[in-house]
């Protein structure tokens, strides 16, 4: 499928000022390039290791983006949302990157097996038409947390770590759904996957996510 074949449907507000920006940065217009390198490349430098690029080649991933963007604006024909675009052109990038470190792998792949033994049955399933990927019972022991530890950011450092050990397929998935907030729809469009695929993706690596804040908070508790 074809990354403009899933352009979601934006404000028309929204639309028109995209448009002014395109334009501008067509134009040569430093200001808005400058704009939208500072807005997007904090982004850029975070999700390259979900890509398995390392640390240290993720600023040329980075730069390597820009520079195509500029080669390719002229290309843009706004069948999709400028954000996606760009984060397409960043993708391919990072995946070129990355070579073939083994967690460089199709997202369109999905493999049964790495998830055995992985109980599913803490979040509703994929398919439920009102609480899909909600927790069906909260993390025993939770409350029995030390504050501080969770405060001092504790937590969210070992979720960090836990994202960056996941599958690349899954990682990407819920990176962009649940950390950078875009919309399925969206995700479908970069990551070329149909929406059922999506949502397996997404629920296989939230499960994986919640066996390690259950691990984590059996140590601490």
């Amino acid at each position: 499928m074809k990354l403009e074949a899933r352009a979601r449907a934006v404000d028309p507000e929204n639309v028109e000022l995209e448009s002014r920006l395109v334009d501008a940065l067509r134009g040569g217009d430093e200001r808005a390039f400058a704009s939208v390198v500072d807005r997007y490349t904090p982004t850029m430098l975070r999700l390259a290791r979900v890509y398995g690029v390392t640390a240290g080649a993720a600023e040329d991933v980075v730069q390597e983006t820009w520079l195509r963007v500029l080669k390719s604006l002229d290309r843009f024909e706004s069948r999709s949302s400028f954000r996606t675009w760009l984060f397409a052109i960043f993708a391919n990038c990072a995946r070129n990157r990355a070579g073939s470190d083994r967690r460089s792998v199709s997202v369109s792949t999905l493999d049964d097996a790495a998830d055995s033994g992985i109980d599913e049955s803490c979040f509703f399933a994929p398919q439920h038409p009102r609480w899909a990927g909600m927790w069906t019972t909260l993390v025993d022991s939770w409350e029995t947390v030390p504050d501080e530890r969770l405060l001092a950011g504790e937590a969210r450092a070992n979720l960090r770590t836990a994202v960056e050990a996941l599958p690349a397929r899954y990682a990407a998935v819920c990176v962009w759904r649940d950390i950078e907030g875009w919309s399925g729809d969206e995700v479908c469009g970069l990551l070329d996957l149909s929406p059922e695929n999506q949502r397996v993706l997404l629920h296989r690596a939230r499960t994986r996510l919640r066996a390690a804040l259950e691990e984590y908070v059996s140590q601490v508790a």
